[in-house]
């Protein structure tokens, strides 16, 4: 199977163009319609209008469809268009997708045949590598050159070479190092460029010739290969001789066959892509579907990329990861996202040159924070075992958060070096959240601030801060010894508090830093209706900190 919004974008927009999302996004077969009798009782079919002229019998075939459990069809223009058809679908909840009128269905057929017998073949396996099969580029540059009867390369639309022919008779010193290096010279780049042939295969369709160029370069026949508007790729012949018009309209030929197998073979890739996506996601979220999961040798590390700031969408999304991590040696990132949060599993090894280690991706995000600080890699604890990826996974995600309240070191932590904050934001939730502050000595200091306008939490906190040294903690609060003393023994009165009892200590700590810890929300509810309220004697000044609190609360 395959999804149907992975397929549009494997085929890249040139054979199929979404019109209307349907509710289901997976596609199980293929069924062309050639009329009213066509079995349509296969779930998850995706659905091919072959023949649908008119929007009466287009809206028809998204009824039956959609009682059949299809889950998209696939129409041409115009009707694809008509607004009566775009709205059944949409009320039905049937995908609706345009064939593009310079692809034919037999092409679309074959390719949607093919990804899915591959994706089919795949499903018992985990994909940790494309299962792309590039041989046969091989056959049709060898077919290539017997036509023209000279050496031809085919390259992708970034001038990579995907094969070239057997056939080197007539080779020049460019073909050589364009094949050992598998990829054209950037000097034979810029002479072809001189030339106008990469504006030239943007533009159009028709073969192109190239005059010799400087170093002894021999002339060149040039082929765009196609899928509607896109560029795939081109196929270059060396041309030591004027190639007859014939054997150009059939190496023509050839390209619209190349470029069928390039889309079929990125929409293998794309779903072999996908499918690894979709596998690592659900071991992250449920420990039962890691059981068959197959990784490099652990432990792991299960990694968010978020950003340090912000809680929105992120600028990093897993495609611009993936880009990153590959340019930096890492062949096929083991990557995934959950509710937009790329994530990433990693191994747990020391060294920091192993390519897919923690200590490598380390290194990656602290070159990132150069340029944008921003990045972060936040990792949670070992998983000894693909069933505590899941786990690992939380840990990450939780440290997401205090990441973008500043608590953390960027760009990159562990959950072992955060556990202490993790402790902080865990009980601070749990009492913020919950009913423990409605009575206790910690609410009678927030309201006795709120009503009197003094500082009794932040001088309570300092002196927790200072364990209960009356000098360091008067010199946090920039007061003197004896008016920390009088607050002190103000507080005591008035909340009967023990501190000498350390588990009374420990309570009152962790409820003091879950309100420091959330300053809007206690500053919000301590500055109501305290514009006239009376200045206490003991408050001396009101820009006074909490020490290892980055900002003054006041009173």
């Amino acid at each position: 199977m395959i999804r149907v919004s992975a397929l549009i974008e494997s085929l890249g927009g040139a054979v199929l163009r979404p019109v209307v999302s349907g509710n289901r996004d997976v596609i199980t077969d293929v069924t062309l319609v050639g009329g009213d009798d066509t079995d349509l009782e296969q779930p998850g079919n995706l659905v091919l209008g072959l023949g649908i002229r008119t929007a009466a019998a287009a809206v028809e075939l998204l009824r039956r469809s959609a009682r059949t459990g299809a889950s998209a069809v696939v129409l041409e223009s115009p009707v694809v268009d008509d607004p009566s058809v775009v709205e059944a679908a949409t009320e039905l909840g049937v995908g609706l997708i345009e064939l593009h009128a310079r692809a034919s269905w037999t092409h679309l057929v074959w390719l949607t045949r093919s990804i899915l017998d591959h994706s089919t073949a795949l499903t018992g396996s985990q994909v940790r590598r494309e299962q792309s099969d590039y041989s046969e580029l091989f056959a049709f540059a060898d077919a290539a050159a017997a036509i023209v009867s000279a050496p031809v390369t085919i390259e992708d639309a970034h001038s990579r070479v995907l094969a070239y022919s057997e056939r080197q008779d007539t080779a020049d010193a460019a073909r050589i190092s364009t094949i050992v290096g598998r990829r054209v010279p950037e000097g034979i780049v810029r002479h072809f460029r001189s030339r106008g042939v990469f504006r030239h295969l943007q533009e159009s369709d028709e073969p192109i010739r190239v005059a010799a160029g400087p170093d002894d370069v021999l002339p060149r026949l040039v082929i765009p290969i196609r899928a509607g508007k896109e560029l795939l790729g081109s196929i270059w012949a060396v041309d030591p001789g004027l190639v007859p018009e014939d054997q150009v309209r059939e190496l023509t030929r050839t390209a619209s066959v190349v470029a069928l197998h390039l889309l079929r073979l990125r929409a293998q890739s794309g779903a072999a892509r996908q499918m690894a996506v979709d596998r690592l996601r659900a071991a992250l979220l449920t420990p039962d579907q890691a059981a068959d999961l197959q990784l490099p040798p652990g432990p792991w590390r299960v990694v968010a990329l978020a950003e340090a700031t912000g809680a929105g969408r992120s600028d990093y999304p897993i495609e611009l990861w993936a880009s990153v991590l590959r340019r930096h040696g890492w062949p096929q990132p083991l990557l995934t996202s959950i509710d937009d949060m790329p994530m990433a599993v990693v191994t747990d090894d020391a060294a920091a040159n192993t390519v897919g280690s923690w200590m490598w991706l380390q290194t990656v995000a602290a070159e990132l924070y150069a340029d944008d600080r921003r990045v972060s890699a936040l990792a949670g604890a070992p998983a000894q075992t693909t069933k505590q990826l899941s786990r690992s996974r939380s840990e990450a995600t939780e440290l997401v958060g205090l990441a973008r309240s500043g608590l953390l070191d960027m760009p990159s932590t562990t959950f072992e070096k955060a556990w202490h904050e993790v402790v902080l934001a865990r009980a601070g939730s749990a009492i913020l959240t919950g009913t423990l502050l409605a009575e206790g000595p910690v609410q009678a200091l927030i309201e006795h601030d709120r009503e009197r306008g003094t500082e009794f939490v932040t001088t309570l906190a300092t002196f927790l801060v200072h364990h209960g040294e009356p000098k360091r903690a008067a010199q946090g609060l920039h007061v003197h010894p004896n008016t920390l003393r009088y607050r002190m023994k103000q507080i005591t009165d008035l909340t009967g508090l023990d501190l000498t009892d350390p588990r009374r200590r420990l309570a009152v700590g962790l409820a003091l830093t879950a309100v420091l810890d959330n300053q809007d929300h206690y500053l919000s509810a301590a500055n109501h209706d305290t514009a006239n309220a009376p200045k206490d004697s003991t408050t001396v000044d009101t820009s006074s900190e909490v020490a290892g609190n980055p900002k003054p609360l006041e009173g």
